[in-house]
């Protein structure tokens, strides 16, 4: 579940850069930027998320569920 999460948050970044070319190239300023940030904050994220911890583990492996464990 979290694979697809990440995936989303992906797809979702880039929908979000190709929107703010798209709006600063319309002459737009403020808006575009925010977008850009917000896209940078989200793919932040998908990198902290699918980097290895000191134990070779991601943190996507370590927040999946055991089983038996609820």
């Amino acid at each position: 579940m979290t694979d697809a999460a990440l995936s989303l948050a992906m797809l979702t970044a880039l929908a979000l850069l190709a929107g703010a070319v798209f709006l600063w190239r319309k002459g737009e300023r403020q808006r575009p930027s925010l977008m850009a940030i917000l896209a940078a904050v989200m793919i932040t994220n998908v990198v902290i998320w699918s980097l290895p911890t000191a134990g070779g583990e991601t943190l996507t492996t370590a927040a999946a569920p055991v089983e038996g464990k609820p």
